[in-house]
């Protein structure tokens, strides 16, 4: 009787599959807890992709044609023409480059303020927490055209105070026109999505430094540790899922700005971004096609930046984990211990 020898890489899968652990079985309690929760989260969520689903599918269908709205027999199937103008037009990777150096910079600066904030009100005394924490989110509760508008005014060059009260600094006198350079518009419209979301941003570190545990930062202390070596080594590390939470939102965020710059400039002086450039595609020169077109790349370039901000921090947003593996690491370091 003879025997075929099985093939080695056949044995070491088969080997792997029987040293795999083998999943749980979900109890009759779990699976009646999942139903319940797919029934009463399933009607608004059913609302929810609708109302969401239904816009982006028919602006992806729009921006396959050229359609003018004040001229709705000459619409025309073009397929991918309205993408190609766009990206071969020099005035549109400008804009491009506009809406991104808004969203690197604010977000950036928002991130470190918003740190420090979160670092104050966490130390506060438990007496001024709640004082505190009120006054810091007083810009955010503030609605964006109101802010912008105080904004424009605050620089404007006959109504603005700015000019001044500032005029003892280089480079400011009361002749200076905020809004018809490009870098000093932009300063202005960054100065003001800074000062009115780097509360929200405060709000979400400091639930990311509450989950912090103390006894790692005293251990951390006990054995030496710096002040800087226990953010970088022990309290930031432990906030990566708080971050990450952060950095989202406001980049979503801003790179879809629109309020600030309509108001301030109207996208003179170089300043427009690709909201206001849908904007006024859409609605001021009525060419629902190449707006649609534009509304499209926004919203792939806001899921791209999704992707890359997942794949960069590796965290488990679900369990507040490293999902490169930290978490594997501490439940199996927790199991020796037990042992």
């Amino acid at each position: 009787m003879t025997t075929t020898a099985e093939n080695p890489a056949n044995a070491e899968d088969r080997r792997r599959r029987d040293r795999r652990p083998a999943r749980p079985k979900k109890s009759d309690r779990a699976k009646a807890e999942a139903r319940l929760g797919w029934m009463l989260a399933g009607p608004a969520f059913v609302v929810m992709l609708a109302v969401t689903a239904y816009p982006i599918a028919q602006a992806i269908f729009d921006s396959l044609f050229s359609y003018r709205l004040t001229a709705p027999d000459e619409r025309s199937f073009i397929f991918l023409d309205n993408y190609l103008l766009l990206f071969t037009d020099g005035t549109f990777w400008r804009i491009f480059g506009v809406t991104l150096l808004i969203t690197v910079i604010t977000v950036a600066v928002e991130l470190v303020l918003g740190f420090g904030l979160a670092i104050v009100m966490h130390k506060a005394l438990k007496s001024l927490r709640g004082l505190l924490r009120t006054s810091i989110l007083v810009p955010y509760g503030i609605i964006t055209v109101v802010s912008a508008f105080a904004w424009y005014y605050m620089f404007h060059i006959n109504s603005g105070f700015v000019n001044q009260w500032f005029s003892w600094v280089p480079g400011i006198d009361s002749d200076l026109d905020w809004f018809a350079n490009f870098w000093t518009a932009i300063t202005v419209i960054m100065a003001s999505e800074i000062w009115k979301t780097t509360p929200f941003i405060a709000l979400l570190l400091l639930a990311g430094l509450a989950q912090v545990p103390d006894e790692l930062v005293e251990a951390a202390r006990v054995d030496g540790a710096t002040r800087w070596q226990q953010y970088s080594r022990v309290i930031i590390p432990n906030m990566k899922a708080a971050i990450m939470v952060a950095l989202l939102f406001r980049a979503l965020d801003a790179f879809r700005i629109f309020d600030n710059v309509f108001i301030m400039t109207g996208g003179d002086a170089n300043t427009e971004v690709l909201a206001l450039l849908a904007y006024r595609q859409s609605i001021s020169r009525l060419e629902i096609g190449l707006g649609s077109a534009v509304s499209v790349v926004l919203f792939i370039s806001v899921l791209l930046m999704v992707f890359v901000a997942i794949k960069l921090f590796k965290v488990d947003l679900a369990s507040g984990t490293d999902a490169s593996g930290g978490g594997k690491k501490k439940k199996a370091t927790r199991k020796e211990g037990q042992s």
